[in-house]
């Protein structure tokens, strides 16, 4: 196949996670809100901080409150990483792929798009923000679902899956950057059981609580949370799950070695946790580590099958 429609697959398959995750990573705050007393006062600008945009909002806005946050990361057309500009070049990669993709794709991708634009108000607003954004998460399922159902998993098939995986890994440890900025920002709270309640919801955001009780079968504690998203190796959220499935597809795609060793050399396992004291600046410097790495992945993936 082409290089350049493998580039479109792969691309779409990070703006269709991107767009999932960042709903998923305003879920995180937006449920926060409803869990924690009006005393305890957590900051929306960190969500900013944590998609390294402090400098394009700083251009837009003056004052960092949550409804300049919220509209920056959901909707606003000059950030390229918000939610709205992400699904455009989703539809845009989807359009220009359709010989290799489900008729049905471009269906989909055009009703969804439609109801994003047409309904974002009520995801910038705080009161029908909980089910616009649910609304989100399901129609990114949906149409990945129907991908997965319907499309050969030979190699356009596969350059999806790099993109999905990749992305994945990397909205995941925002997630959990932004569960532990949230506490390290609240710390010395003792009205309520801050740590339960912020990593409940981290693991929420992330629909893995059920799995993570499951398997891990002990109270929802920090420590446990952090090594469940990083390392379990069956939740397909996990950061060591994205990594074995980034590998199986390299390994299924030509000249695919030399990523599949890059792969390895990222070990989501390096940073020593054993309890709540392990998840303060230390952890968040770790994760950081992890997203340069991950950003580098791509760099090579890049250049491995789309040379410019």
């Amino acid at each position: 196949m082409l290089s350049k429609v493998a580039e479109r697959l792969y691309w779409a398959a990070r703006y269709l996670e991107r767009v999932e995750n960042t709903a998923r990573l305003v879920s995180v705050y937006d449920k926060l809100l409803f869990d924690l007393p009006r005393e305890v006062n957590i900051s929306w600008y960190s969500l900013v901080e944590l998609n390294s945009a402090s400098d394009l909002y700083g251009e837009r806005y003056r004052v960092r409150n949550e409804h300049n946050v919220v509209k920056f990361i959901l909707a606003d057309a000059t950030n390229p990483s918000s939610m709205l500009s992400a699904l455009r070049l989703l539809r845009e990669n989807i359009r220009t792929s359709r010989d290799v993709l489900p008729a049905e794709s471009w269906e989909q991708i055009n009703e969804f798009y439609l109801y994003a634009q047409n309904n974002i108000r009520l995801g910038i607003n705080r009161s029908k923000r909980h089910e616009f954004l649910d609304q989100i998460v399901s129609r990114c399922q949906m149409l990945l679902g129907m991908l997965y159902g319907t499309m050969s998993h030979d190699e356009p098939w596969q350059f999806i899956k790099l993109g999905r995986d990749l992305e994945r890994a990397d909205m995941t440890t925002r997630i959990l950057d932004a569960g532990a900025a949230a506490l390290i920002e609240a710390d010395g709270d003792t009205s309520v059981n801050l740590r339960q309640v912020v990593w409940g919801n981290v693991l929420r955001s992330a629909s893995a609580y059920m799995s993570y009780r499951r398997t891990v079968r002990t109270s929802v504690n920090g420590a446990d949370v952090a090594g469940y998203l990083l390392e379990d190796t069956h939740f397909p959220r996990s950061v060591e799950a994205c990594l074995t499935q980034l590998k199986i597809s390299a390994s299924n795609l030509p000249q695919g070695q030399h990523v599949v060793g890059l792969i390895g050399d990222i070990e989501p396992n390096a940073y020593q946790i054993t309890s709540e004291a392990d998840l303060g600046e230390a952890f968040r410097d770790f994760l950081n580590e992890l997203q340069i790495e991950l950003g580098q992945l791509n760099n090579h993936i890049s250049q491995t099958w789309f040379p410019a």
